[in-house]
């Protein structure tokens, strides 16, 4: 997988290192503890020094990135996986980079940032497009909804997954609409979603395997 995308591992990791470089043209303007993470007021209560944010932080999820890549690539079940399914373990960390940075930079340059808005909106995105792709992604161990059932029986990975895509592309667009509520209120239905986009697929593909065994 990763011989075979060369220039795509190349400038996937170079998104994911991206901030790395505007952190260090700002570098002087940014305070020496930069608030990297926010309460339910929507107020800062986490704070990480400079350094960490401009290069440990890139270099994290560029780490995280290449484990994704690697387990892909050591998946005995993921040859021959669909095309666009692959694309998310290519992009799905660069996007989190920029995404995060830019919402810590802009912060941290004393811009007025609504930040449990701009959350809302970035996971509602992200649950919405992996919901699109979910039925398309074939069996493997690496991506998807990796439970007992659905990885010993291939009819029931294929319903779950398409039971996961709709439910993960209505509830993303329901986190989605979280970021116009108050920022408690918010921040309990975003966190009621999440489990539930988790929770529901498992319990639908073990009854699925109930019912057909």
């Amino acid at each position: 997988m990763i011989k075979q995308n060369k220039g795509k591992a190349i400038l996937s990791s170079a998104a994911t290192l991206l901030p790395m470089v505007f952190g260090l043209i700002v570098w002087n303007k940014l305070p020496e503890q930069v608030a990297i993470h926010w309460g339910t007021s929507g107020e800062a209560d986490g704070y990480g020094h400079r350094a960490f944010v401009v290069f440990g932080m890139p270099l994290l999820l560029l780490a995280l990135q290449w484990i994704g890549l690697l387990f892909s690539r050591l998946d005995p079940k993921d040859k021959g996986q669909n095309e666009k399914v692959q694309g998310l373990v290519w992009w799905i960390v660069p996007y989190i980079s920029l995404f995060v940075h830019m919402l810590v930079y802009t912060t941290a340059l004393g811009y007025t940032v609504h930040a449990l808005q701009w959350a809302a909106a970035f996971m509602g995105l992200l649950f919405v497009v992996i919901g699109n792709y979910m039925p398309k992604c074939k069996q493997n161990y690496t991506i998807g909804i990796k439970v007992v059932w659905a990885l010993e029986n291939e009819q029931n990975w294929n319903a779950t997954h398409r039971f996961a895509g709709k439910v993960w592309v209505a509830g993303g667009l329901g986190i989605l609409l979280c970021g116009f509520l108050p920022n408690v209120a918010a921040t309990v239905m975003m966190s009621a979603l999440c489990l539930l986009l988790v929770v529901a697929p498992i319990i639908y593909s073990y009854r699925y395997y109930k019912t057909r065994k």
